[in-house]
């Protein structure tokens, strides 16, 4: 009885891909922002990186073992992810017991209520995001502005970030040709010098991790590159369309969580469809989405809602873009006994 085989169904597919090895891969690509994020606000961004990261190891481990009970899971990497990424979508200067109630809510009610990775519907840090946002919406938006001085690691002032500005100057009746020249430039947008969270400054720094996660095969080009595209021609058509009004597409596409929000959150394996078609339909709603909230939404930033909203259709989006089955001919329906 001990020597008993355990039969499973076909293909038999030997890999050496783990859920450790990829959630460590996610925070190799992480790298870049994190370093950017310290460069530009110091020792406050490793504060609530650690404190996240941390936090969201140890609620996961305390429900594992004393509510769910059942075989612990940290070694796998995927809370300390979630911690990297709520760590990213915070404020920089955001309360240390703001951070711990986040962490609570990605892995105490976003995750592990579902029974864990792989079962939840919704991305844990984006799900923590949106909770702090609407609880504590003050703290939320202060964003620290990373000003360079010579001779001095940074000095730190709070502001509004160039999508806070451009909401708040037409709903005072400027136009955007009056905005635009008190705003970053793009080449500053890119590399970082800008109010934002501490994952969503430099485009530049997410850019290389989304790179290094599409070589080493982690995610895959179809849901990054359908966003992406996406924002650019809704935002540019409209742009075309009243140029007073609506900012170019370069500028949605360099400001914002959007960067960080195309290559590490809408690609989360568990939350995102699983077919090719499914994941470009996903990256358009995801897309399309982000720019309607961000034009006529109520608030100037609009990815993390997008995301959200497109997880809850991924259960509609599988079940009419199914996988074909293995062996089976394109074009030949299967025959049913």
């Amino acid at each position: 009885m001990k020597n008993m085989l355990t039969v499973s169904g076909s293909p038999h597919i030997h890999g050496d891909e783990s859920t450790r090895k990829i959630m460590f891969g996610v925070v190799y690509a992480m790298i870049p922002a994190m370093l950017v994020s310290i460069y530009f606000f110091g020792l406050n961004a490793v504060r609530v990186l650690l404190l996240s990261a941390v936090a969201c190891i140890f609620f996961e481990w305390v429900i594992q073992k004393f509510v769910l009970k059942g075989p612990l899971t940290i070694n796998d990497g995927s809370a300390l992810v979630t911690g990297v990424l709520l760590a990213f979508n915070v404020p920089s200067n955001l309360p240390s017991w703001m951070v711990i109630i986040g962490a609570l809510v990605a892995i105490g009610i976003a995750k592990m209520s579902f029974g864990g990775l792989g079962k939840n519907v919704f991305n844990p840090a984006l799900v923590a995001r949106v909770f702090l946002l609407i609880s504590f919406p003050v703290q939320m938006t202060t964003w620290p502005v990373p000003k360079i001085l010579p001779g001095n690691l940074s000095d730190v002032i709070t502001g509004a970030t160039p999508l806070g500005m451009v909401k708040e100057g037409l709903r005072a009746g400027q136009t955007l040709p009056q905005i635009m020249p008190h705003l970053p430039s793009y080449m500053q947008e890119l590399m970082g010098q800008m109010g934002g969270s501490m994952g969503e400054v430099s485009a530049l720094a997410i850019i290389l991790g989304g790179a290094y996660l599409l070589y080493k095969k982690i995610i895959t080009w179809e849901i990054p590159v359908s966003i992406l595209v996406t924002v650019f021609l809704f935002s540019g058509g409209l742009w075309l369309v009243n140029p007073l009004r609506y900012a170019d597409p370069f500028f949605q596409l360099l400001t914002g969580g959007l960067m960080l929000g195309a290559f590490f959150m809408a690609t989360d394996m568990v939350t995102s469809p699983m077919t090719r078609n499914g994941k470009l339909i996903f990256g358009v709603g995801i897309g399309f989405l982000t720019i309607l909230i961000r034009v006529w939404g109520a608030y100037p930033e609009g990815v993390s809602f997008a995301i959200l909203l497109m997880n809850a259709v991924v259960p509609l989006i599988n079940r009419g873009f199914k996988p074909r089955r293995f062996g089976e001919k394109p074009g030949v329906v299967p025959a049913v006994k």
